[in-house]
């Protein structure tokens, strides 16, 4: 039987392509760089390797002062200044200078434009160099010289006009942002890029320190859903954070020379059918072409995950694929982790020479399989045979193992057969490794892992002595969050019944006297309990003195809350429009559907309930002032909507709104806020599954939840700043945007209680208003509720500005009329509709919906949105498209606010009055 070497040579020799024999080379002397058994940097010189840091370390500090970045390598940059509203924020421009590019790439991250990594820069030209016709009326000219003269003189007077520039590489962008940014920022920047389905940062590279960090903790927020494909039955959605399951994983690094791109080869592998998939940035997509400064050295993730659907999916299970930037020679601790944990290797190189060889040969023993990738034009023959027989024993390698590409053949049929050596290791017994196992890797090989900071390890363990005793989140409620039990419930239909009374006119006093005492004795019941162990430990961790520790602390609340039951699959879309109920709207859909899932706004909903309890105690004479236990509450939720967390604004679960709770928190936030108290409220209502939540978080970057089918049920809202040295200009200091969730369902006007619980909650969220986006389903009915809602506030002339969406929802992106259009009335209701719209008599009559003055086509807008995938999800990318429409949309909206087309902007206190008298 032939030797495993052997085969390498046979096969290599009978290569057709290769070319021919190149002299013998000598054997290289050692290099300081892959010096000893580790090949690292410590049998370097001590001036070289000082020499070596000085160069790399200019290099890092010359392109963060480029970049603009220098001064925030002590204070880093966070979510609220990437997320803040500015000038810049209403106008379409393009980056202008390098310091632009941050703030660009962050802008179209967060409105995932499949063009953040673009680093091209449109240079601003003095006036005298500027062309004098208008943009709009430039054509191209021909220019006719009369002789050689002035020939030569135009050619040099244009020559020394300025040229558009690339000076940084859009790799060495997103590695000086992630540098300049907090973990929450990097957090956010890994999330964005996860939607836009870029690669993502897997070990961040420090030239200046050598300190390169394994992103586990900026990868923790990365949620991905793929499709099981059980052998007799229809696929069904699961959604998990990326660090956990574990997958076989794929390792791509270059040795040396390689004459074939190895991004564009993953990109390929990555691209079912004919569809190109640029998950890997490569020179060949035009967003920027500079020299690589900092970014060698990078290690980037991706993932091929399943759709359920055969002639689509690559693989039948979600694999993972890594790439290194750079020469493995020189990152030895990256190759040296991506060999602890990757299933297979692939190696790109046109050589193996000696030096080669000693560095491949330290790796013996490695469980990871080790694949040759070659090319025939630029290698040395008889140099490769030689020293890759000499491989294959330490690497176990065989004749399978050596791919030849080149690149004038068929490269469908090297994809093929590619894909099949990855199926075969995939399905054979190999190395499944995690995010988590790769960071424990990570730590001993000396790596640095993000999630290892003190902070987060504290915060950490608090969380797990809260979620550790669950098993079962309805007994959790029942024994820790005792106050939101039948008690709470019955509190919240008295107080509805309250309000009812007081505004149905000159109620009887006995009534409101019997209510009264109702509301108090129950009251009196919540606040005779004490918070529970769980819920203490829980306001310690949102009171703890260090800002950073809070914020880890709550997500990791967040993350340890959604594990801590056992994860169930999602039905689809097509599967919730089908079941519906026509009578009960969506929230009697998730009720039968789902249970509530158990998440942070639970332990908020209870720190509410003793607030609300107390407060009612007080109000009444029955508790002292003085003896008041939970009055800081609303302090401590107030700092956790300062730092970007959603809060309640309407009980998802009880359908209330728990007023002295929502009051105290914006008084403190008046206090917060002092001077800086001007105030706009954006909402957004429509029934779910319109796509709404979504547009939020896509035009401010917000954290509402979003594609879950079973996410929380509450009106939530969330703070966005807006910028001192822009808030004159729009006439306020922060915007206030509320997401209507799963409150507002489409119940017809027929539905009884259930119609007129969803018309008052829409009065509430519209009434708050000065601006209202209605998103539409696909037939463009406009929900009844809304409709009832508008008729309500109509009769006290406060009704906000409407901007009205419609989005396709279900099929991909594709050419359509433009986002914003001037439209005729909206066409006749459907009956539910008309119901709703004659449900408010007036002394006219009855009313239409097409008589409805927030209809009127000459001052409302309907916008048609694109859908949002452009493919077929989970492997879909973000429509640009969609991108570009929302965006077109803020900018709308935004101008409404200066131009004064909303309603009238308020002040804190403002507020707070209105939402007494709703």
């Amino acid at each position: 039987m032939a030797s495993p070497g052997a085969e390498v040579e046979l096969l290599v020799r009978g290569q057709p392509d290769l070319a021919e024999v190149a002299p013998e080379i000598k054997a290289p002397e050692r290099p300081a760089a892959v010096a000893g058994a580790d090949l690292g940097w410590r049998d370097m010189e001590g001036d070289d390797r000082e020499l070596q840091y000085g160069v790399e370390r200019s290099r890092l500090q010359e392109l963060l002062s480029l970049l603009g970045l220098e001064t925030h390598q002590v204070r880093k940059l966070g979510l609220q200044d990437a997320l803040q509203i500015s000038s810049d924020s209403v106008r379409s421009w393009a980056p202008q200078a390098p310091r632009d590019l941050p703030w660009s790439c962050l802008r179209k991250l967060q409105a995932l434009n499949a063009e953040a990594r673009s680093t091209t820069v449109v240079l601003d030209l003095p006036p005298d160099a500027r062309p004098a016709e208008k943009e709009s009326q430039m054509e191209e000219e021909v220019i006719y010289w009369d002789s050689a003269d002035d020939l030569s003189a135009d050619i040099y007077s244009f020559s020394e006009l300025p040229t558009p520039d690339t000076p940084v590489h859009p790799l060495d962008l997103l590695c000086a942002l992630l540098l300049s940014a907090d973990a929450f920022l990097q957090q956010e920047i890994l999330l964005r890029m996860s939607l836009c389905q870029f690669a993502l940062p897997l070990v961040l590279p420090d030239s200046e320190s050598h300190a390169h960090t394994l992103l586990l903790w900026a990868l923790r927020g990365v949620v991905r859903t793929s499709w099981a494909q059980p052998p007799r039955a229809a696929g069904s959605p699961w959604e998990d954070g990326v660090v956990l399951p574990r997958a076989p994983t794929f390792a791509f690094v270059r040795m040396e020379v390689s004459s074939n791109s190895k991004s564009q080869l993953l990109n390929a592998l990555l691209s079912p059918g004919h569809r190109q998939r640029d998950c890997f940035w490569h020179r060949d997509l035009g967003l920027g072409t500079g020299a690589r400064e900092i970014a060698d050295g990078l290690v980037e993730i991706s993932w091929s995950l399943p759709s359920g659907r055969e002639d689509l999916d690559l693989f039948p299970e979600p694999v993972a694929f890594l790439n290194l930037r750079g020469d493995i020679g020189s990152h030895w601790p990256q190759f040296r982790l991506l060999t602890e944990v990757s299933s297979a290797v692939f190696i790109l190189t046109d050589n193996v020479g000696e030096k080669e060889y000693r560095l491949l040969s330290s790796v013996k023993g490695s469980a990871a399989k080790f694949y040759f990738i070659l090319s025939p034009y630029r290698g040395k023959r008889n140099s490769n045979l030689r020293f890759l027989n000499r491989l294959a024993p330490a690497l176990r390698m065989d004749h399978a193992h050596v791919l030849v590409k080149v690149s004038s053949t068929d490269g469908a049929r090297f994809l093929r057969r590619l894909r099949c050596i990855l199926a075969q290791v995939a399905r054979s017994p190999c190395r499944r490794a995690s995010v988590e196992d790769m960071a424990h890797a990570a730590r001993r090989l000396g790596l640095r892992v993000d999630e290892d900071c003190e902070e987060c390890q504290r915060a950490k363990g608090r969380m797990e002595r809260i979620t550790r005793s669950i098993r079962d989140a309805d007994a959790f409620r029942r024994e820790e969050l005792r106050l939101q039990g039948e008690l709470w419930r019955k509190a919240a239909r008295v107080e509805r019944e309250l309000c009812q009374a007081q505004w149905a006119g000159d109620p009887p006093d006995k009534r409101l006297a019997e209510l009264r005492h109702r509301l108090l004795d129950l009251r009196t019941q919540q606040n005779g309990h004490a918070p529970a162990a769980g819920l203490q430990e829980f306001i310690a961790g949102v009171s703890c003195p260090s800002l950073g520790e809070r914020q880890y602390f709550l997500r990791w609340m967040e993350w340890g809350l959604a594990g801590a039951a056992q994860p169930r699959p999602r039905p689809p879309l097509e599967t919730v429009l089908a079941l519906r109920p026509r009578q009960g709207g969506a929230g009697a859909l998730r009720e039968h559907l789902w249970p509530e899932p158990l998440g942070v706004e639970h332990f908020l909903r209870e720190m509410a309930q003793f607030y609300e309890a107390e407060s009612c105690l007080v109000e009444a004479g029955k508790l002292p002032a003085g003896q008041r236990r939970f009055a800081h509450f609303p302090g401590l939720a107030l700092e956790l909507l300062v730092r970007g967390l959603p809060l309640e604004l309407i009980d998802g679960s009880t359908l209330s709104t728990p007023l002295r709770w929502v009051t105290g928190l914006l008084k403190e936030l008046h206090g917060r806020l002092g001077r800086r108290s001007r105030l706009v409220v954006l909402s957004a209502l429509g029934v779910p599954g319109t796509g709404k939540s979504t547009l939020l978080n896509t035009m401010f970057g917000l954290r509402f939840a979003a594609g879950r089918g079973c996410g929380p049920r509450g009106a939530f809202m969330q703070l966005v700043t807006v910028a001192e040295s822009f808030s004159q200009d729009l006439g306020c200091d922060h915007i206030l945007v509320i997401d209507s969730g799963g409150l507002i369902g489409g119940a017809p006007a027929t539905a009884g209680e259930r119609f007129e619980l969803e018309a008052s909650l829409a009065t509430l969220v519209m009434g708050l208003s000065n601006v209202s986006v209605v998103s539409l389903a696909e037939t463009r009915d406009i929900p009844p509720a809304v409709v009832h809602a508008f008729l309500r506030l109509e009769k006290t002339g406060h009704t906000p500005n409407y901007q009205f969406v419609c989005q396709n929802l279900h099929g991909t992106s594709a050419p359509g009329p433009k986002p914003r259009e001037r439209r005729p009335p909206l066409e006749p209701p459907a009956d539910g509709g008309r119901a709703a719209a004659h449900g408010d008599k007036q002394g006219d009559g009855l009313r239409t919906l097409a008589g409805l003055a927030f209809c009127d086509p000459e001052k409302q807008h309907v916008w048609h949105i694109p859908g949002l995938w452009h493919g077929v999800p989970p492997m879909a990318t973000v429509s640009l498209g969609y991108s570009e429409a929302v965006l077109e949309l803020k900018r709308c909206l935004l101008e409404n606010i200066r131009n004064g087309l909303s309603n009238p902007n308020k002040n804190i206190q403002q507020l707070i009055e209105l939402v007494r008298r709703l």
